[in-house]
């Protein structure tokens, strides 16, 4: 899993701070090779999985799975839910 910290500007009665986002970011390498199936697999995702925000890469070689959250990401539960739609999913490791 990947940590993204990055900061936003926000402005609130004239007075400006910094403010720390925390983002997990977990990539898996998948089997799907369906638009289709990706399209419905991420709209699954977001509704079974509130926190995560998902997108697929069809056009790298193994197929990308992104889940980025503000909480940990937990692949095991990710990828045991994804069999229940014949896909297969594994973290893709730096």
């Amino acid at each position: 899993m990947k940590v993204c910290l990055y900061w936003n500007i926000v402005q609130k009665n004239g007075t400006v701070r910094l403010v720390k986002n925390l983002r997990m970011i977990e990539v898996f390498k998948t089997n799907v090779n369906c638009a289709d199936k990706a399209k419905q697999l991420v709209e699954q995702i977001h509704e079974t999985f509130e926190c995560y925000r998902a997108n697929f890469d069809l056009n790298d070689c193994n197929r990308i799975l992104r889940i980025v959250s503000s909480s940990s990401v937990v692949a095991a539960d990710l990828i045991k839910w994804l069999k229940k739609f014949d896909c297969h999913a594994e973290i893709l490791n730096a």
